[in-house]
């Protein structure tokens, strides 16, 4: 009954920069399962430091076993993939450490993973982390202007249920 009522609010879900550095649009992201969306809607941030901060509050539903990737879900369904870098899976967690586990709840700026930001270098094709709304067919996603971004102040995209 009470969601009758009270369901019907528009509610736009604000998704903060998880990473301090600059935003890089998905579509030059230099791996096409990235740039062609096959994995959602987007954007890219080419990391200056290697922390990554939860962009939204939520819940953390996968740390991937490498922890080179991290995803999320909101309160309003959104679901948040943060994959740090490309083709870092084959790194097999060499230089990253999880601070998060599946199933914690987390607010935005908690500590999710830190990395070894030269080491992503040297033996990754890119450190360049796109940030994902996985689900974004059941989303609008609207990427916000700001260039340079600060992890867990910036607002890098709105998330609105379609």
């Amino acid at each position: 009954m009470f969601k009758k009522l009270f369901g019907n609010k528009e509610t736009v879900l604000n998704v903060t920069s998880p990473l301090t550095g600059k935003k890089v649009a998905l579509e030059e992201v230099p791996d096409p399962v990235f740039s062609q969306k096959m994995m959602g809607e987007g954007i890219a941030v080419d990391p200056e430091d290697g922390l990554v901060v939860s962009p939204v509050e939520g819940k953390v539903v996968q740390v991937f076993p490498t922890k080179h990737a991290v995803g999320l879900e909101t309160k309003s369904g959104a679901e948040v993939l943060i994959h740090i870098g490309l083709e870092t899976v084959a790194m097999e967690g060499e230089g990253f450490e999880a601070f998060a586990a599946q199933g914690d709840k987390v607010s935005v700026g908690d500590k999710l993973i830190s990395f070894d930001l030269d080491l992503v270098k040297e033996k990754a094709k890119s450190t360049i982390t796109p940030i994902i709304i996985t689900n974004s067919d059941s989303f609008e996603v609207h990427v916000e202007e700001d260039v340079e971004l600060k992890a867990g102040s910036t607002s890098l995209m709105t998330v609105k249920k379609k």
